[in-house]
């Protein structure tokens, strides 16, 4: 493929959409972009004392080649920093362009498809319950050695969906025209099959 084709998957924290992403971008052999790593890598400049919106403007590729990105730490900063208006606008060009690219491209995040992408070809809004969505990234971050418990990671699953969903710039929602994909019963290759059959009807 050499024209643009733009794949905006959205949805809460530990809903899957990374998985699946990444899943769907192989498969079609399009470019992938999570687009929460542009605020982690903001937030965790942050964290270093830098302010948040001079951070978004000077962010770099390499801000975002940082493991510790995947952080609880940073995940709650990357948050935080994304509820500034002037952080989501200094990223929006960059998301944009990556968007568009000749060959396809995947982008996930919490608003790909209702203000960075809305004229998306393939939309799909991954959801699940709070309770699956923690237990999962409770084994994720016990797999790290992080040092935490379940109570928790609930609470800030719960915190985030609150502060993504209510922020006055682009809040967290399902644009009308996506394909919604609940993962809370559904298996990792079945939420991927689901999707790439989603994008094989756009195609």
């Amino acid at each position: 493929m050499t024209t643009p084709f733009t794949v905006a998957i959205d949805g809460p924290a530990a809903a899957g959409k990374g998985t699946i992403s990444k899943a769907v971008a192989a498969h079609f052999g399009f470019a992938h972009l999570d687009t929460g790593l542009l605020y982690r890598a903001v937030g965790a400049r942050m964290l270093t004392g830098e302010d948040p919106i001079a951070a978004a403007q000077n962010l770099s590729a390499e801000d975002l080649d940082n493991a510790d990105l995947r952080t609880a730490e940073i995940a709650q900063a990357a948050s935080k920093v994304a509820v500034i208006p002037e952080v989501r606008a200094a990223l929006l060009d960059f998301q944009r362009a990556f968007a568009r690219r000749a060959g396809g491209a995947v982008l996930d995040g919490r608003d790909i498809g209702t203000v960075i992408c809305p004229q998306a070809e393939v939309k799909l809004f991954v959801t699940a319950s709070a309770d699956i969505r923690a237990q999962r990234r409770f084994a994720e971050l016990q797999e790290r050695g992080a040092d935490t418990d379940f109570d928790t990671v609930l609470a800030d699953v719960k915190a985030r969906d609150t502060r993504d969903s209510t922020r006055a710039d682009a809040p967290l929602r399902a644009a009308e025209d996506a394909v919604q994909l609940d993962t809370t019963t559904l298996s990792i290759d079945a939420a991927v099959q689901a999707a790439i059959l989603a994008v094989k009807d756009r195609l």
